[in-house]
């Protein structure tokens, strides 16, 4: 017994549990009472006893194993490179009509704006007639394996919430990211690299920060593993000054065999993800310099996507997210900030910074697609590319700014995805003649997130995790996000 200045810490932990959390995991619930009644040998699955990132059947024929989901940080200007609209360049300079204007809130446009027509030549490509402009050339070279979304909606106009809501099914902070949902419904096919890793370019993370590739509710296990360009791939996987990875080894034995002592006595699930990511880590001094290493590429391979190995690139990023789906990995997120088109200056506008954007990223987009058709890969990768929403067909002319350049636009813009059962040399939805609106088969980030998730045979619907008293999903509470399968094969 402990004396009145005394505590149990123990105790003080069960006076804290809650009557949700006792009647969840005591074993003399209902269910456990049926099921010992029905002959059950155990209440563990055969999956439950496994590793948490083993691989775990779909909940529907799948159509794709990997995620390569490329997002450009900011969002490119949509009438700038798919969205042709020609009716908007005769109306360049010209000023907005107000009706356009009327209950509409712009995120730094004031006063009547200028219609801005596009600087670029546009040009249709392929069987499938894709518009592509001249900014492109090498996209345009592989619009044939293509599916082009120009009808995509979202409900935020700002940079933060708009890539909360995409990439973690919630506008505010708190909510799990695509990638996480993915590892937990599906695990992973190599257990010596981590399910889900984050590769970033362009000298800034996203605006929505580490969020985007967080696991929030879900065990920690499932967060995405930030890569680094140069240097370690991998902060704290390194051995310690003066251990061997002997001694490493023996260390992590010991720590081990102390969680499963806490894990037996708490039953806290954080204590399983902590001792898997210790263990992933270990295997990962061994996996990882290697599939990072770029230099093994073939020549040709490394012209093809404009890769240099020992340098930071969206380049190197692209080539480097093929390798890792062909080692296994579930799912790559690849950022690439720099997108921003506001034309406040020379760092942002239509005429010099868009154009040097998408040289850099053009090319290696174009060799990703070809190299995982070529390798047999494109089939099973859904590779998804886009911003966070769309631009205005205004000019921003924020502060006077002679510059040219385009505002923030929820109502409308282009996305494109590519393998993982999705129709090559297509689009899909219309906007209208200023490519201000949606006129035809709208697209919500919802409906996305539904089309994503059923391709790699997970059902949006049923798919769920239990958090504070709710069943929450990726694709949020209402029933209305549905499957796009006008875009299916």
């Amino acid at each position: 017994m402990f004396g009145p200045r005394e505590s149990n810490p123990h105790l003080e932990q069960a006076r804290l549990l809650t009557r949700r959390h006792f009647l969840k995991h005591s074993p003399m619930t209902l269910g456990a009472f049926a099921a010992a009644c029905m002959g059950a040998d155990s209440l563990a699955s055969p999956a439950a006893a496994a590793s948490p990132m083993a691989p775990k059947l779909p909940m529907i024929p799948a159509r794709a194993k990997h995620v390569i989901y490329l997002h450009m940080v900011g969002s490119p200007p949509q009438q700038d490179l798919f969205d042709y609209k020609p009716v908007l360049n005769q109306y360049h300079l010209k000023e907005c009509p107000k009706e356009m204007l009327e209950g509409r809130k712009f995120a730094f446009i004031k006063g009547v704006p200028k219609l801005l027509g596009s600087f670029q030549k546009f040009r249709q490509h392929g069987r499938g007639g894709a518009w592509v402009s001249d900014l492109l050339p090498h996209i345009a070279s592989v619009s044939d394996e293509l599916c082009f979304i120009k009808s995509m909606k979202t409900d935020q106009f700002n940079h933060a919430p708009a890539q909360l809501l995409l990439l973690t099914g919630n506008q505010n902070f708190g909510g799990a990211s695509f990638g996480a949902w993915a590892t937990y419904g599906l695990g992973t096919l190599n257990q010596n690299l981590p399910g889900f890793v984050v590769l970033a370019s362009g000298g800034n993370q996203p605006d929505g920060g580490k969020n985007l590739w967080g696991s929030s509710f879900l065990p920690s296990v499932y967060q995405g593993v930030l890569c680094r360009g140069e240097g370690d791939p991998i902060l704290a996987t390194s051995n310690p000054a003066g251990m061997d990875r002997d001694t490493r080894r023996k260390s992590l034995d010991a720590l081990a065999a102390l969680n499963q002592r806490e894990h037996a006595r708490d039953g806290d699930p954080e204590t399983l993800a902590r001792m898997d990511q210790y263990e992933l880590a270990f295997r990962m001094q061994m996996s990882v310099p290697g599939v990072m290493d770029i230099s093994k590429e073939a020549p040709a391979t490394l012209e093809a996507y404009g890769a240099q190995p020992g340098k930071a690139s969206f380049a190197n990023n692209c080539l480097l997210a093929r390798r890792l789906v062909e080692s296994g990995v579930r799912f790559v997120q690849v950022f690439d900030w720099g997108w921003d088109i506001h034309g406040t200056g020379s760092g942002d506008d239509l005429q010099t910074q868009l154009p040097k954007k998408c040289r850099e990223m053009d090319r290696p987009v174009a060799a990703l697609i070809k190299d995982l058709k070529q390798r047999g890969l494109l089939d099973d990768t859904l590779v998804v590319w886009g911003g966070e929403f769309g631009r205005t067909p205004m000019n921003e002319a924020r502060n006077g700014s002679k510059m040219f350049g385009r505002d923030h636009h929820p109502d409308c813009f282009t996305m494109f995805l590519a393998g993982g059962g999705t129709k090559p040399g297509i689009s899909h939805g219309v906007t209208d003649d200023l490519g201000y609106s949606v006129v035809q088969d709208p697209v919500t980030v919802r409906d996305l997130q539904a089309t994503m998730l059923h391709q790699l045979g997970i059902d949006p619907h049923r798919f769920s995790y239990p958090s504070q008293g709710l069943n929450v999903r990726f694709i949020g509470p209402e029933n209305k996000p549905r499957v796009v399968t006008e875009i299916l094969t």
